[in-house]
């Protein structure tokens, strides 16, 4: 049975939409940053680095959004969310998965950190024109890459797709200005998926601290 530890709403809701887009059996396991569950014996061993989302399938453990989205579309090709290893359309569809990781959601996160994840002493105030400015020129890059197109690569919904409409929400809740219409249509169109609905709607499984054994 495939496990997913995560939290409403962060990254972990990527891999938690493709869990629901693909249509397959799963446990999810929402944990309480305040209750620390992600500093817990069992999850520590899960993951070291103490951050989510984590997916357990058996014996094997994986972290990492991207990493955990292209593993779990690999493992159902029947789904098309990851083109097949080797071909043009995979080569582009990896372009984009670690574009956003290493550009369209580095602005985000460095706002985010300097907000509240670094300890105090670390925050760094003034740093709003210059994430803005990374973001803009990210996000014009993705622009230009969808085009008038549906999605991202090809002409079916992928992991891809999932990556960068989490990132652009994440901009808007965020306060990050969207200019690019496309892109705006895009996030909309992608958002409004059954699967979206499902994963807003799941409450996950009782806290690990309080159900699994250490």
């Amino acid at each position: 049975m495939l496990k997913l530890y995560g939290r409403f709403p962060t990254r972990s809701n990527r891999a938690h939409w493709a869990l629901e887009e693909l249509g397959v059996p799963y446990e999810f396991y929402q944990l309480d940053f305040a209750a620390g569950d992600t500093q817990s014996p069992y999850f520590i061993k899960l993951n070291p680095g103490g951050k989510i989302p984590v997916l357990q399938n058996d014996d094997l453990v994986i972290t990492e959004s991207g990493a955990i989205l292209n593993y779990l579309g690999d493992q159902f090709p029947e789904s098309g969310m990851t083109p097949a290893p080797g071909t043009h359309a995979r080569a582009k569809y990896d372009q984009w998965m670690f574009f956003v990781v290493s550009e369209l959601e580095q602005p985000l996160w460095t706002k985010a950190k300097h907000k509240f994840a670094l300890p105090k002493a670390l925050r760094v105030d003034g740093l709003g024109p210059t994430v803005e400015w990374e973001f803009q020129k990210a996000a014009g890059i993705v622009s230009s890459g969808l085009g008038d197109n549906e999605f991202i690569v090809g002409d079916c919904f992928t992991m891809a797709d999932i990556m960068i409409t989490h990132t652009l929400g994440w901009a808007k809740v965020a306060n990050f200005e969207i200019a690019q219409q496309n892109l705006l249509d895009y996030a909309d169109r992608n958002l409004a998926r059954p699967a979206v609905t499902r994963m807003v709607k799941s409450e996950g499984m009782p806290l690990p601290s309080q159900q699994i054994p250490n």
